[in-house]
C-alpha cells in the first residue's frame, strides 16, 4: 500500500486492463509520476486470477489506486468524473493531448477559453475521461 500523503484518492476500477492502464498513466508523466504497488490477484482469491487485486501511483503528487472487476460485473467510467491535469506549459498540454487521444475520442478541443491558452476534454483508450488545461 502507498504511503497517503492525504486522506483523499482517486479509486478507479477497471475491466481486466488496470496494469495496463497504470503502466501508461505513469508513462505520461516522466519526472512527476510513480507506480507504488502491484498486487496481483492469486488462486483462491475472490477475483480475476493475475488481473490487478490493487496497484497504487501518483501523477503530481495525487494519489490513485486502480483494481481489475470481477469479468461478471464490468464497470464504465463516466465523463461525469474527469482527471483535471494544470499542464506546466504548452509542450506538456500537446503531449498529454496527443497520446490521451490516441485510441480515444475528443470531447472538446483543444481551443482557448479565456483566461486559459489551451484546454481539452478528452475520453482515452481506457474510458477515462481528463480534462487538460494550459493557463
Amino acid at each position: 500500500m502507498m504511503e497517503q500523503k492525504n486522506n483523499l484518492s482517486t479509486f478507479l476500477t477497471f475491466k481486466g486492463n488496470a496494469e495496463e492502464a497504470m503502466n501508461f498513466y505513469v508513462s505520461l508523466f516522466p519526472n512527476e509520476a510513480k507506480i507504488h504497488s502491484l498486487v496481483k490477484f492469486e488462486e483462491g482469491q475472490n477475483g480475476p486470477l493475475g488481473k490487478v487485486l490493487n496497484g497504487t501511483f501518483e501523477i503530481k503528487g495525487h494519489s490513485l489506486m486502480v483494481m481489475d472487476m470481477d469479468p461478471q460485473y464490468p464497470p464504465d467510467f463516466s465523463w461525469a468524473m474527469s482527471l483535471l491535469i494544470l499542464c506546466n506549459d504548452e509542450a506538456q498540454f500537446d503531449s498529454l493531448f496527443s497520446s490521451l487521444s490516441n485510441k480515444g475520442s475528443v470531447m472538446m478541443g483543444p481551443e482557448a477559453v479565456p483566461p486559459m491558452r489551451k484546454v481539452a476534454w478528452i475520453t482515452d483508450q481506457f474510458g477515462l475521461t481528463w480534462q487538460l488545461v494550459w493557463s
